[in-house]
């Protein structure tokens, strides 16, 4: 066998038959790209049904004006991270230099080409990928083709399908091909094409094509035998005699299973007829993740067996020669070749690539092979596995720390090793995102450990894997038990515990759990632990009482000063509550700050939390264009990042602003993607009736969750004023009360002079009129210091409404005129309307008419947050490392927004009256 020629894959079929709607699919997407489109298609189907066949011919279709990148998964190579990522770029790593400086980074850490950045974000690289691809396309379209993709490791899938679920307008295309069998290759977000087995007619043409001896017995026997597949098609005329060739003698069933089942036993039956010398060579080959030369030869040669063995193995058509590589004609001759060997004959395999690897110094792949030589407890092949777990962490590969360290624990023979080995695993599947791994492994932790401190951290663990599953109250279980266990010896951490278990209960608006959390945390009035106080504090709530404020504010202030500087997504967690403490100033600096970091330093995955809590402070503010840009943008990367319960929170928030403009089908539409009892849905919908004046729907949902009892959802704590007034209006005196007194003792908590003048707006819905006008007046007062503008608006709304009814129509003008204002000037029509018709009823002769829409107004608001960044000066690429998008998509977008602008290029931006960016 020589291998010094690159033979490539030898085409075995000179024409392509039954794939036409499989090949005018993927050519779709050709033409596409070559207009400058992109798309993704991930191609699925069993083995050898001819996914790298399709992946051959659209690579031919490609032609000389498309650049064509290849790769593969390789089963070996499962565990090493970015090992496939690697082999896809490692032809166009020269662009690297010219990426934003943390995604160059980023990528060349995790491919081994410097050392990784310190607590990097793992989405990142994804999105270096995404520009890097992006930046190649610049000059022609790009084609890439990733084949075997069930095989890729963790980090490379991670970071492709974040790619592929962002392309838009790159003139990229990504297709993977995966195996139904086999480990799983989940794409959400990104389209599919399952490849069917072939239709007989063109089964029957391929056999013509490839077995044209074939008597007609033989060849209906065959295609009936191979059920559509084409590997099958090409194999099983091999596996007969001359006479059944000719139809002779009958040709019998190869066996039960599905096609590559039965192709599979022909190919170990093949192997079988090998001379001993070369299995041993195939199996070593096949246990070997490289197929590097030195280690095919190196390895053999320690059981007896050489290079030259393999001459009978390509005579069987089993391998091929390829360049400095011994080549598998298919995966599954790789797998026939190691599923059929004894197992002590694998084990000796793995042991010789162990010390071919030490010899070559390749420390991972020796520690990998020691531990499949294993079997029974290892403390040399587990060591050697931890060890190599820093290598991985550098590179950013969580998901093979993970693997690592599990490995390791199953060989560790003393079981606290095992347990502190599978916690390990359990917090680096956590940071790859893998939550149900994370709370097996962390699970499975907890039975080998003793120490009160690591069984709280195995808590920790399955608490961020329970809550990022939508289990919040199971991670406030398991932290409250935690913390209980802990107090005694590490206070704390007990009470960080506890403020996180406490949080969660929040997000989850589970008061009881809320309760118990803060009634377990205890301590007296006077404790000094901010996190306590504030817990105590919570407690309140089983009083009907609101917490006091300050301990709130303290514990959060506290929390930012315990132990170490908290990263960013500690701050955004808890940046949540500084929405208790009513300052929408200090809370909305806070948020761009957090969001600006995650933009300087890559953190992608945190990205769409930091949106959140800025567009939740420009909801406040009343900038509700800005906020309706962050929350869409914040909801696309969550999205991306695969971060549902985040994408629902995201969702409830557009919901809310659909609701507070009355658009009743966008807000509908958006709340019907949300569980019917989700908090963030049902203040949406209040807001929306509330906008359209229906006023008892609003009541009954309040009844219908318990507020009318006197427990308002956790979520209303910021919306009771909505309830006082939509009871107020369906003659509901007795919910209004209550409701109006939570208002007025959160008003005393935060001091806010906006808060203070929404409770004395409560308190004169329900005044006589002898008492109204001095609150509605005094109410007014303290708007004008400052604060959510929209509540001003409605204070004054019903202020004017209030001195229209009781015949002061002169004096109503003044209050409705700011309420019609302010309304206009944020876009909140169904209210601004509601302000002028009641202007019009006081005999105001020239109301003015509708806010005219802004010049954004005509855009969508991904369109619109890019024209604005450009309109400061910024350039493609700087405006796409800021939105984390590719530069020729931002292009795309400022191409179809000039029309809308009646501009034709961004030089003419600087004439419109474009908003300044916040």
């Amino acid at each position: 066998m020589s291998l010094t020629a690159d033979a490539g894959p030898a085409p075995r079929s000179t024409a392509f038959h039954g794939r036409e709607r499989e090949l005018a699919r993927l050519g779709g997407l050709l033409a596409d790209a070559r207009r400058g489109r992109s798309g993704a298609l991930v191609v699925r189907g069993e083995a050898g049904i001819g996914k790298s066949a399709l992946l051959e011919r659209v690579a031919a279709l490609a032609r000389d004006d498309v650049r064509v990148l290849r790769g593969a998964g390789v089963e070996p190579e499962m565990e090493l991270p970015f090992a496939g990522l690697h082999l896809l770029l490692h032809g166009a790593l020269n662009g690297v230099d010219a990426l934003p400086g943390p995604q160059a980074a980023a990528l060349r850490g995790a491919l081994g080409l410097a050392p990784s950045p310190e607590g990097g974000d793992r989405f990142l690289v994804g999105l270096a990928v995404l520009t890097l691809l992006a930046d190649l396309a610049d000059d022609r379209p790009l084609l890439c083709l990733v084949d075997d993709a069930h095989w890729l490791d963790h980090a490379s899938a991670e970071a492709l399908l974040f790619a592929a679920r962002r392309l838009e307008a790159e003139g990229v295309v990504l297709v993977f091909a995966a195996r139904d069998e086999g480990p799983a290759f989940p794409a959400p977000g990104v389209p599919e094409l399952r490849l069917p087995g072939l239709d007989d007619a063109s089964a029957a043409a391929l056999l013509a094509e490839h077995a044209a001896d074939l008597a007609a017995p033989a060849r209906d026997r065959v295609v009936a035998e191979a059920r559509g597949n084409p590997l099958a098609l090409l194999e099983l005329p091999g596996t007969l005699c001359r006479e059944q060739r000719r139809g002779e003698l009958p040709v019998h069933s190869v066996g039960f299973g599905g096609a590559s089942a039965r192709v599979g036993r022909i190919f170990a039956a093949r192997i079988a007829a090998l001379p001993p010398a070369t299995r041993t060579l195939l199996l070593v080959a096949a246990a070997d993740d490289t197929g590097r030369l030195e280690t095919v030869l190196a390895a053999p040669r320690r059981l007896d067996a050489g290079f030259a063995d393999a001459d009978p193995a390509e005579a069987a058509g089993l391998v091929r020669p390829a360049e400095g590589r011994l080549e598998f004609r298919h995966p599954l001759v790789r797998t026939a070749v190691y599923e059929h060997a004894p197992a002590g004959r694998r084990a000796a395999a793995h042991r010789a690539l162990a010390g071919a690897f030490a010899d070559l110094g390749d420390d991972v792949r020796r520690a990998w092979h020691l531990a499949s030589a294993a079997t029974g407890p290892d403390e040399e092949a587990a060591g050697a596995l931890e060890r190599c777990t820093e290598h991985a962490r550098r590179r950013g590969g969580y998901a093979a720390v993970a693997s690592a360290y599990e490995r390791a624990a199953l060989l560790s023979p003393d079981r606290g090793d095992r347990g502190r080995r599978l916690l390990a695993a359990a917090r680096a599947a956590a940071d790859a995102g893998r939550h149900a791994w994370a709370d097996r492994l962390a699970g499975q932790a907890a039975d080998d450990l003793d120490d009160a401190a690591d069984l709280a951290r195995a808590a920790r663990v399955r608490a961020v894997a329970a809550a990022a599953r939508g289990r919040p109250e199971t991670a406030h279980s398991l932290l409250v038990s935690a913390a209980g266990s802990l107090a005694g010896r590490d206070r704390d951490t007990a009470a960080v515990m506890y403020f996180e278990a406490i949080t969660y209960a929040w997000n989850a608006t589970n008061l009881p759990a809320l309760l118990d959390g803060a009634r377990r945390a205890g301590g007296p009035p006077d404790d000094a632990d901010p996190l306590v106080l504030a817990a105590a504090s919570l407690a309140r709530l089983e009083e009907g009482a609101l917490p006091r404020t300050r301990w709130v504010r303290d514990m959060v202030e506290g929390l930012r000063a315990h132990g170490r500087p908290p990263g960013l997504r500690e701050r955004a967690q808890m940046a949540i509550w500084d929405w208790m403490v009513g300052d929408d100033d200090a809370a909305h600096r806070r948020a761009v700050a957090i969001e600006r970091d995650c933009r300087d330093e890559g953190a992608v995955g945190v990205l769409p939390t930091a949106l959140g809590l800025l567009a939740l402070s420009q909801l406040f503010l009343g900038r509700y264009r800005d906020a309706r840009a962050s929350a869409e943008e914040a909801l696309r990367v969550a999205e991306d990042t695969l971060q549902h319960d985040q994408a629902a929170l995201l969702t409830g928030l557009l919901a809310c602003l659909a609701g507070l403009f009355g658009e009743e089908e966008r807000c509908r539409s958006l709340c019907d993607r949300l569980p019917a009892g989700h908090a963030v849905r049902t203040v949406s919908l209040n807001m929306l009736d509330l906008s359209l004046g229906r006023h008892e729907a609003v009541v009954r949902r309040a009844e219908r969750h318990g507020a009318a009892a006197g427990t308002p959802l956790l979520m209303t704590l910021h919306r009771p004023h909505d309830l006082v007034e939509a009871a107020v209006r369906a003659d509901r005196p007795d919910l209004a009360r209550t409701m109006a007194a939570w208002v007025r003792e959160w008003a005393d908590h935060t001091g806010q002079p906006w808060q203070r003048g929404v409770a004395l707006r409560c308190r004169a819905l329900l005044a006589d009129d002898r008492d109204a006008d001095a609150l509605y007046a005094e109410a007014v007062a303290l708007h004008g210091r400052g604060g959510r503008p929209f509540e001003r608006a409605r204070t004054e709304l019903l202020y004017g409404e209030w001195l229209r009814r009781s015949r002061r129509r002169v004096d109503a003008r003044p209050p409705l005129r700011s309420a019609v204002e302010i309304f206009d000037r944020l876009g909140a029509r169904v209210w601004a309307d509601r302000a002028r018709s009641e202007l019009r009823a006081t005999g105001e002769r020239r109301v003015t008419p509708g806010h005219a829409p802004g010049v954004l107004d005509r855009l969508t608001p991904q369109e619109a947050q890019i024209v604005r960044l450009a309109a400061s000066g910024m350039s493609n690429r700087q405006i796409a490392a800021r939105l984390f998008l590719s530069p020729r998509t931002v292009g795309h977008h400022l191409y179809k927004a000039f029309p809308k602008l009646g501009v034709a290029s961004r030089g003419e931006l600087s004439r419109l009256d474009i908003p300044p960016l916040p």
